[in-house]
């Protein structure tokens, strides 16, 4: 144990270094080298010399979330803490666990040393990297990379130097870098200079429960890899990231040609997974630049295990499914129109064919939500087709299309003089009309609140009442309603009825909007080249893996509809059998990335847009991609012109004329 006169001369040389911002041949004397330069530190980062405790402290939520993070290095403590927790009971001493920042994530030990931390911050919660809180065993560990004590006058705050400590670094096995610090901590009468053997050996318990763990989650990982149905070229570059996002297993990388190679060594993180991300959210969180032919999600039960990427390389050609899979939904009987096909693989495009299925089954009300372009439209054809009777009724009703004054009579039927206009011999509503089958109500968001309480008792009731008669007239009629508005801030606003969106929404499907859908782009490009390219009497177009790219990168805020039109614009305009990146529009190969106009030109991240906002956006940029055109912009958009003037006027958007 240090000696009182040695603590004096280390006070002494302190007082002397404070007063002078700088060591003197004396002080350097008196003070070890190591503790000497973490003063000097101290000095140029601003470090309060007289702070009585650690001014960072974390809460509760924030400590959790931390120790979720970190719950690699948490669960491989566990069994070293619990070992020497008993050892520690009645020994003054406290055992420490902190992240990478310092921040105390686990303690266990000496009861009333515990208490006595909590007084200058050395709890769960307490941030003691040097930057925070000066020399002290921890920050000065992280610092240096080196087991380190720091005993009593040594530490540079003057509220903490009646303690002793020991820290050591924790390294990953994975690249060895610094991920944590164990810490022996205590009063002074507590040093021993072999204290820091305690903790090495403690520290180097941690790192080889860490080593066992990465080894036995790497195996895991491959075996849920080499068990995925789909096939997988032998040449492909290959990344497995763990549950962390790390990347814990590659092969072929060296023949990656879009990324850096930094981006790809192992233990590099490379997106924050979370239990509920998709395969089009892991894409679009990965580094800018780091583009994936494919990406699938490797589950453990319900939570994520992690990812398995696949990388395209430098030379190989932009290989394209050559009969891209999906839902095939034949021509209505009697109506001339040509089959419909659903293409998607993704996690979250399954589920969502899934619940349509068992909503055509259950026979119940659905609600389809969705941003403009995702082809909300054809998943009420998809419950449609699920009908028995092959000649089951389809009838659509676009509620924006039609005027407020109108609506109630198309939905409900009319009997003779119910209103001017109303036939002579009156009408059946559409309701009638779909009578044993579908009855689609897009746009449902637009009807008039009169008109919801009308439609809340028909489907309570099971049956109508015409505009003007009092007969009832029962029903059976399966309703889909159909929306790419928030019809939750609706209500909240008293444009639409609570009591109806719970009745039509027992059955939410949720389209997701393709920036979340992963490879099915590659999917949709193959589908509409082949289709589009046959319809105009043409070879199907070979892409380029620079333009492929440009067109997996880009956010699509027209969803599929925008694809579409993409791929017919250029079968339609392009003599070249190749498709390069000049080929594509201006907004694929240089959008703006960080912000998107809306109509009433204020700028906002795309990540903060609601659904209202997308579908300016997308409405604005197909008016000035087709110069004003509004017919053709209806047209390219899915819409009626009534609705796409509606749509300009309640955005306030420019019209390009």
């Amino acid at each position: 144990m240090a000696s009182d006169s040695r603590q004096r001369d280390t006070m002494r040389a302190w007082e002397s270094f404070v007063e002078r911002g700088k060591a003197t041949a004396d002080i350097e004397k008196s003070v070890r080298a190591e503790i000497l330069e973490s003063w000097a530190r101290c000095t140029d980062s601003g470090i309060n010399a007289l702070c009585s405790s650690t001014p960072q402290k974390m809460g509760e939520n924030s400590v959790h979330e931390l120790r979720r993070k970190n719950r690699a290095l948490c669960r491989a403590a566990k069994s070293a803490f619990q070992r020497l927790a008993p050892h520690l009971s009645e020994s003054r001493a406290i055992l420490l666990l902190t992240d990478q920042t310092g921040t105390v994530i686990e303690a266990t030990g000496d009861a009333k040393t515990l208490d006595t931390g909590r007084e200058i911050g050395l709890e769960v919660g307490g941030v003691w990297d040097e930057d925070v809180i000066g020399t002290n065993g921890i920050g000065t560990a992280l610092r240096t990379g080196m087991p380190t004590y720091v005993h009593a006058s040594e530490h540079f705050c003057q509220g903490i130097k009646a303690w002793t400590c020991a820290g050591v670094p924790i390294f990953d096995p994975l690249d060895r870098t610094v991920i944590g610090v164990v810490d022996l901590s205590g009063p002074p009468d507590i040093f021993r200079r072999h204290n820091v053997a305690l903790v090495v050996a403690a520290a180097r318990e941690i790192e080889i429960a860490l080593a066992e763990h990465q080894r036995d989650e790497r195996t895991s990982l491959l075996e849920a890899f080499i068990d995925l149905p789909n096939p997988r070229d032998k040449d492909d570059a290959i990344v497995l990231l763990n549950e962390s996002g790390r990347i814990v297993y590659s092969k072929n990388t060296e023949i990656v040609g879009d990324s850096r190679g930094d981006d790809l060594l192992l233990g590099r993180q490379l997106v924050s997974l979370d239990p509920e991300m998709s395969d089009g959210e892991v894409a679009a969180a990965l580094p800018p630049g780091l583009t994936t032919k494919a990406i699938d999600i490797l589950k453990s039960g319900a939570g994520i295990q992690g990812a398995a990427l696949i990388l395209p390389s430098k030379t190989s050609a932009a290989k394209m499914p050559v009969n891209p899979s999906g839902i095939k939904i034949s021509p209505r009987r009697g109506v001339e129109e040509q089959e419909i096909q659903i293409i998607g693989e993704c996690p979250k495009m399954l589920e969502t064919l899934e619940f349509a299925r068992r909503a055509a089954k259950a026979n119940v009300t659905v609600l389809v939500q969705g941003e403009t372009g995702v082809g909300k439209e054809l998943f009420a054809r998809l419950i449609h087709s699920y009908h028995a009777p092959r000649d089951a009724p389809y009838v659509a009703v676009n509620c924006a299309a039609i005027s407020g004054e109108l609506i109630g009579g198309e939905l409900f039927g009319h009997v003779a003089g119910a209103f001017t206009g109303a036939l002579k011999e009156g009408k059946p509503g559409k309701f009638e009309q779909a009578d044993g089958g579908v009855l689609c109500l897009d746009e449902i968001g637009d009807m008039p609140l009169e008109l919801q309480t009308y439609l809340l008792r028909t489907l309570e009731q099971r049956a109508v009442y015409r505009v003007g008669c009092s007969k009832r007239r029962a029903i059976d009629v399966q309703l889909i309603a159909i929306t790419n508005r928030d019809l939750r801030k609706d209500i909240e606003e008293g444009r639409f009825r609570r009591d109806l969106f719970y009745r039509i929404g027992t059955i939410i499907i949720n389209v997701p909007p393709l920036r979340e859908r992963g490879r099915d782009i590659d999917l949709l490009i193959s589908h509409f080249n082949q289709k589009l390219s046959q319809n105009f009497d043409r070879a199907p177009l070979v892409f380029e893996q620079e333009a492929l790219t440009a067109l997996r990168d880009y956010n699509w805020p027209g969803n599929v509809r925008e694809l579409r039109n993409v791929i017919e614009r250029i079968c339609l305009l392009h003599t070249d059998a190749v498709v390069k990146l000049s080929d594509l529009p201006e907004d694929i190969t240089e959008p703006d990335t960080s912000f998107l106009a809306t109509g009433s030109k204020s700028y906002l991240s795309a990540d903060k847009m609601d659904l209202d906002q997308i579908e300016s956006h997308a409405i604005q940029r197909a008016i000035k991609m087709y110069n004003g055109n509004l017919t053709r912009v209806a047209a390219s958009l899915g819409i009626s012109r009534p609705t796409l003037y509606r749509k300009i006027k309640h955005y306030g958007l420019d019209r390009g004329k």
